[in-house]
């Protein structure tokens, strides 16, 4: 009983091939006939005509083959003709916008008629052109933004160095404006080196497709460090931590996972107003551990949430907040070397990264 299930989908799928070959069967099934009609018209015609009969009554075969092979010829070019301007339009149609979407016009978009529309086989043709063309859209403006974003966030810290050593060249500043210039170039040029760090750290994980180095370690006490590390960026902002969690256990490379922390922290101590809160739970399942990291602050609209963790990109769009869109990259990068899973959600003021990770 269970064969006849599964032969059903694949009679159900290949009903509109069967469909088309028979369209396109009697389509030329028509032109033979046609062209036999019209020729046999043709020879009635003339024979009444005696075109051809000779002088002495008898059937000139050569002039009717002739005249048949002739006649033949006309009809089946001409309905050829018109036939495949008919049966070749939507290739045609295809071919023409292939061209147009590999000269860069990806907004092009695939439509048969109505009499194709309703065939599935062109339906599968249509819907797959029309994804890859809204993918090639959707990259083209992602690599657009990667641009701009990367030149403005290396610009920057480049012309506020620039403007301050310029000052700094000054004889008729004070002592305490030039030891404040000199604190702003220093953390300009910490900023550059830091995002010259990230860029070549993101660069050797993408370029890693095997986990190495795993060991088993507590992930609870590597959190702790980690907060403990950013102590200052969110204690001078007032932001409270709400941090209870159990002791857990995890086997996965250890440096990886640090960063994937420090870097989901970074973010959320960014994004958190001032005397706002940064939360982390952490649950267990049979073979997975869940993290949850979440802060207060802004809320991320959906249509920017799934392109967060595209290289370079910002969901702040204005750059008041100091980043470079490489940090929650490299966390998804990491991640998916573990075989784990990152996802955001945000609304009504709190924002929530949740990673899944395999214990083993």
């Amino acid at each position: 009983m269970s064969y006849y299930p599964s032969i059903i989908p694949k009679f159900k799928e290949s009903k509109s091939r069967i469909s088309l070959t028979v369209i396109l069967s009697f389509f030329v099934f028509c032109i033979i006939m046609s062209a036999i009609a019209l020729t046999s018209v043709g020879l009635w015609l003339l024979d009444i005509f005696g075109v051809f009969v000779d002088i002495d009554g008898e059937l000139r075969l050569g002039t009717v083959i002739l005249f048949m092979s002739l006649i033949s010829l006309i009809i089946g070019g001409v309905i050829t003709f018109f036939g495949s301007k008919i049966t070749l339009k939507p290739l045609n149609e295809l071919i023409n916008k292939m061209n147009r979407l590999a000269a860069g016009d990806f907004k092009t978009r695939l439509k048969f008629g109505k009499f194709l529309s309703e065939n599935k086989a062109a339906n599968e043709v249509t819907s797959s052109f029309n994804t890859l063309a809204e993918e090639l859209e959707s990259t083209e403006m992602l690599r657009s933004d990667f641009i701009n974003n990367f030149s403005h966030e290396f610009k920057t810290p480049i012309v506020s160095i620039v403007g301050f050593a310029e000052i700094l060249e000054s004889s008729d500043i004070s002592e305490e404006e030039r030891a404040q210039y000199i604190s702003t170039i220093k953390e300009e040029a910490t900023r550059l080196a830091h995002m010259a760090t990230s860029v070549m750290n993101l660069t050797k994980i993408e370029n890693q497709s095997i986990l190495t180095d795993t060991k088993s370690f507590n992930v609870s006490e590597q959190i702790r460090s980690c907060l403990l590390l950013l102590e200052r960026k969110w204690s001078k902002r007032n932001i409270e931590l709400d941090f209870e969690i159990d002791e857990y256990h995890i086997t996965a490379n250890e440096e990886l996972l640090k960063e994937v922390w420090i870097n989901l922290f970074d973010n959320a101590i960014k994004f958190t107003d001032d005397g706002g809160t940064i939360s982390v739970r952490i649950s267990e399942g049979e073979r997975e551990l869940t993290f949850d990291i979440s802060n207060t602050g802004p809320t991320i609209p959906i249509e920017k949430q799934k392109y967060i963790f595209n290289k370079f990109y910002q969901a702040d769009e204005s750059h008041t907040s100091k980043g470079n869109g490489i940090g929650l990259a490299i966390v998804k990068k990491i991640v998916d070397l573990h075989c784990g899973a990152v996802t955001v959600k945000s609304g009504y003021g709190v924002t929530t990264f949740t990673v899944v990770l395999p214990k083993q």
